[in-house]
């Protein structure tokens, strides 16, 4: 997988995971849509893992993005972000 490919396929990956959400939300949480929803989540999964091997992201980018956003949600929304 190239550069360019790997790049492509996880905004492929991504859309499809959207998507999913999307009819989770429509269908009130139909078992189909949960399960259709898990795989798409584990597709973008990977995808992220091969994004940081070819050198894309690091682990300790994504940890520190992590922080920032857990911050902004705590702020802006009624999720419980607690770690």
């Amino acid at each position: 997988m190239n550069a360019k490919e790997v790049l492509i396929i996880t905004m492929e990956e991504c859309g499809e995971l959207v998507q999913a959400c999307s009819k989770v939300m429509r269908s009130n949480g139909k078992e189909k849509y949960l399960t259709n929803l898990k795989e798409e989540i584990g597709d973008v999964y990977l995808m992220l893992e091969l994004l940081k091997q070819h050198g894309y992201v690091s682990d300790e980018d994504i940890n520190q993005r992590q922080q920032l956003k857990r911050k902004k949600l705590k702020k802006w929304s009624n999720l419980d972000v607690r770690r």
